[in-house]
């Protein structure tokens, strides 16, 4: 399911929904816990997980980009900078798992926000074939069909006046 994209008055809005089979705690392992992030996001380790603590992401080029932890509730709450913008993964208990949302506060529509909002969506979806004990064959084809919707969902997000 694509994200919901909405234009606002200081930028844009990009929420993703999933319900999980699985427990908060389980699936607050995954977004938290290095070995378990390194599973569908590599790039990321977390250095302090508190607020204002620190997430690394390698540019895999020798260098580590900083981003911030600007609010965390424990197994509820992760809300961290991703460059201009800010990232927020929230859980909610469910009778039969938990609610994932995630929610990115886009500034400026680039290039690059379809790009990052497929790989979002692609995340999503390996988190969840972990939890599940299956494996997606190939992340990248995957990431490609996503892409393309995205880059229509973003012009059609973008015409909108508000």
């Amino acid at each position: 399911m694509l994200a919901n994209l909405q234009k606002g008055e200081h930028g844009y809005i990009a929420r993703f929904e999933r319900h999980e089979k699985h427990s908060v705690e389980k699936v607050w392992s995954m977004l938290t816990e290095n070995e378990k992030l390194a599973t569908w996001f590599s790039e990321l380790r977390i250095d302090e997980l508190c607020k204002g603590g620190i997430i690394k992401f390698d540019m895999q080029d020798g260098t580590f980009e900083e981003l911030t932890i600007i609010d965390l509730k424990l197994k509820s709450v992760l809300e961290f900078t991703w460059d201009k913008d800010l990232v927020r993964f929230e859980l909610y208990p469910e009778q039969d798992g938990c609610k994932l949302v995630l929610i990115e506060k886009i500034e400026t529509i680039t290039d690059h926000t379809p790009r990052d909002l497929a790989g979002w969506h692609v995340c999503l979806e390996v988190i969840q074939a972990l939890l599940d004990g299956k494996e997606i064959k190939s992340r990248r084809e995957l990431w490609k069909q996503w892409h393309e919707k995205y880059v229509v969902a973003i012009k059609e997000v973008s015409e909108i006046q508000v």
